[in-house]
């Protein structure tokens, strides 16, 4: 990619550092961008190549401040060229490719820059099956059960400001609704649950679980379900008792 590009991904990067619902944006072009590394390959010189098959490539580590191995990869040469204090070979790939050949190491993203993002391998790993940094687990209720819900005491006012914007950009989503839930028989104490209305919501639900993994209250798991029109437990429960904490606006007709 050229360099504008390049500029975009440290712009996403910060808007990322600000905002917790421009995450999975930053994501998903963080994994469309080349990005440089240090280090080299087998055949001589640097700078942009396209690997052989097979080839192998050398990617230099460097220690965290515990003394922990990260290897540092950039959005831009001039980023990289800030970042060290002699001249080193270098490779430009896509980050796709560096995620995928580094499995199982701690990354950072354009380390002593004024924004920087360390990528766990967990991360990783996510992030090349879903476009986004957390996968959420699924599970299914086998039998009826009595659930405790209602609304919680301490809102969690910054997850539910960043769902919101998150949403805004999901004309799927029609609308999402919040209850804290207690099941005595499986949890030792309650969870958050957010509803969705709408349709094809998969994708939105996806970045939504990553959103709200960073900004749920400490220690409080959060659930998602579908709401059905006409269904019975938690989708009659949202539509019946519980005001939607965002709905999607209709765009009307008129003079201005």
């Amino acid at each position: 990619m050229n360099d504008n590009s390049h500029n975009a991904l440290e712009h996403a990067l910060e808007q990322a550092a600000k905002e917790p619902a421009n995450r999975p944006a930053f994501y998903q072009l963080l994994l469309e961008s080349e990005v440089f590394a240090l280090g080299h390959t087998e055949s001589e010189g640097d700078g942009r190549r396209t690997l052989a098959v097979g080839e192998k490539i050398s990617i230099v580590n460097w220690q965290k401040n515990d003394g922990t191995p990260v290897i540092p990869f950039f959005s831009s040469l001039d980023v990289l060229r800030r970042a060290i204090k002699e001249q080193q070979s270098f490779v430009a790939m896509p980050a796709r490719s560096l995620l995928e050949v580094t499995k199982g190491a701690t990354l950072v993203l354009n380390p002593g820059s004024s924004y920087s993002k360390e990528f766990f391998p967990h991360e990783i790993e996510a992030m090349l099956a879903t476009g986004v940094n957390h996968v959420a687990q699924s599970r299914v209720v086998q039998k009826p059960t009595q659930v405790l819900l209602g609304q919680p005491a301490n809102h969690p006012s910054e997850m539910i400001a960043a769902l919101t914007k998150l949403l805004a950009k999901h004309p799927s989503v029609k609308a999402a609704y919040l209850c804290l839930m207690h099941d005595p028989s499986t949890q030792e104490k309650p969870s958050l649950v957010v509803g969705f209305e709408g349709e094809a919501l998969e994708r939105a639900m996806q970045e939504a679980g990553s959103v709200a993994a960073d900004t749920a209250p400490k220690g409080v798991s959060v659930d998602f379900i579908k709401i059905v029109r006409g269904g019975e437990g938690l989708s009659a429960y949202f539509l019946k008792s519980v005001q939607p904490f965002y709905e999607r606006a209709e765009r009307t007709w008129g003079p201005s």
